[in-house]
């Protein structure tokens, strides 16, 4: 997907944020805000937009010495949703229709997103999410492609996130489960090790996709996550940046997310901070809509 120049400020104010996290030298903020501003000048020769951050956030990195600029929001995150895990199971256990709310409380998740939301109390909203409906959801073709699947790929997104695709993924149980993560920190973005963290290892096999960007790179992921990416009967993608990443990809999958900005919002023709379960068909697809 390309990049929109309404994507610019939002990466600018987020390696910020991510500089402040980093140090609090003044002068080594400037130097890392004159790095980015020059990088994203050059925006028009990147791929996408996940390509951008990472190479922003790369700046942070290197100037700091800091990996991993948002590791405490990160565990803080992962306690919230671990808090509120019990809350969403009952409630998931209670309905009739256990995979649906399963996929809503998964795409709930989707707002600990610390490059869009950070700061947001998803704790004091949390009932609020939960009344809001899908604007498009194929669960129904989810349904009739469980009838024959053995096997699913599920793609993670934000660590905190991890914790509420337990639910999902404890609906899928039958089934041969991988759930594919970044190779490195990047932004709040789930690694392996907070994957771990949040008990995905109960119900998935966890692996790495070898991609460090925000998103799935295809031509850099390891041979090891294409083979399950290609062989899969299923493969289910969380979030905006596996979305900027693979919605031209050349096989059918489904995407689960929030629309937090108004780009992705207008991409998805859905409004602002609706959610989305929608099934991109190969077979279906065009130029101009590739979710059909």
């Amino acid at each position: 997907m390309e990049t929109f120049l309404d994507c610019l400020p939002c990466m600018l104010q987020q390696i910020l944020e991510a500089s402040r996290m980093s140090t609090d030298d003044i002068k080594l903020q400037k130097r890392i805000m004159y790095e980015a501003i020059s990088a994203l000048s050059q925006y028009d020769s990147f791929k996408n937009s996940p390509e951008i951050v990472r190479e922003i956030h790369s700046i942070v990195k290197t100037l700091t010495g800091n990996s991993d600029s948002y590791h405490q929001i990160k565990q803080k995150d992962l306690q919230v949703a671990l808090s509120l895990y019990p809350k969403l199971k009952q409630l998931v256990e209670s309905r009739e229709d256990r995979l649906f709310w399963a996929l809503k409380a998964a795409a709930i998740g989707n707002v600990l997103d610390s490059a869009i939301y950070l700061g947001y109390d998803i704790e004091a909203n949390m009932d609020e999410e939960l009344e809001k409906p899908f604007a498009f959801c194929d669960a129904y073709v989810l349904n009739q492609q469980l009838k024959e699947a053995k096997s699913i790929l599920v793609i993670g997104d934000n660590a905190g996130e991890t914790v509420f695709d337990c639910l999902l993924l404890e609906q899928l149980a039958s089934l041969d489960l991988v759930y594919a993560v970044r190779s490195a920190p990047i932004i709040n973005d789930a690694t392996v090790e907070d994957a771990q963290a949040s008990g995905i290892g109960r119900y998935a096999h966890i692996i790495s996709t070898g991609c460090d960007l925000p998103g799935v790179l295809l031509d850099e992921c390891s041979e090891a996550f294409l083979d399950i990416f290609y062989g899969a009967d299923i493969v289910l993608s969380k979030g905006r940046g596996n979305y900027e990443t693979l919605s031209d990809c050349d096989r059918d999958m489904y995407f689960l997310l929030k629309a937090k900005c108004p780009v992705l919002a207008g991409l998805l023709d859905v409004g602002l901070n609706e959610y989305v379960f929608k099934y991109k068909s190969i077979k279906n697809a065009n130029n101009n809509d590739l979710l059909t």
